[in-house]
């Protein structure tokens, strides 16, 4: 009898402390190990990744931005921006984005394809691999407004 008592109040404490837990927030990327690499500066507009997707399918490019912490599609993908960095002026010139892309297929559940780190001067260090597009960082800036990706 004493030992479903101490279960009990076992159980109701547990249950009192994890009521206690905050949410869990939403967590940053972890940066990469490069010290010159800062956010992009305050300016006018919104901070945002250049990128630029291939369709495979078709051979057509498309450049587009992508404000960090929002999503935006390319075909049947969305990636989603989680940060966006820059080298310091002193350093030689570099942009990376912490990029989470998912492709939605129709009819079929959708698919985590990348999480990661991609860098402009070295796409094929961390690269989306997909059959039928290509993404690839080219800048992190302060994009004005919202302008319509341009086809190459």
């Amino acid at each position: 009898m004493r030992a479903l008592l101490v279960l009990a109040v076992l159980a109701t404490g547990i249950g009192a402390a994890s009521a206690q837990t905050p949410p869990p927030q939403q967590q940053q990327p972890p940066r990469p190990g490069n010290a010159n690499l800062r956010p992009v500066p305050d300016g006018p507009g919104t901070r945002s990744a250049e990128l630029q997707g291939l369709d495979k399918v078709t051979a057509r490019t498309q450049r587009f931005y992508a404000p960090v912490g929002k999503s935006t599609r390319f075909g049947t993908l969305e990636i989603t921006v989680g940060d966006c960095l820059v080298n310091v002026p002193e350093a030689p010139p570099e942009s990376v984005a912490y990029l989470t892309i998912v492709d939605h297929k129709p009819g079929q559940a959708e698919e985590k394809l990348f999480s990661g780190w991609m860098f402009a001067s070295t796409p094929s260090l961390s690269a989306l691999d997909h059959g039928v597009y290509d993404v690839r960082v080219l800048s992190c800036t302060m994009a004005q407004g919202s302008a319509p990706p341009s086809s190459r």
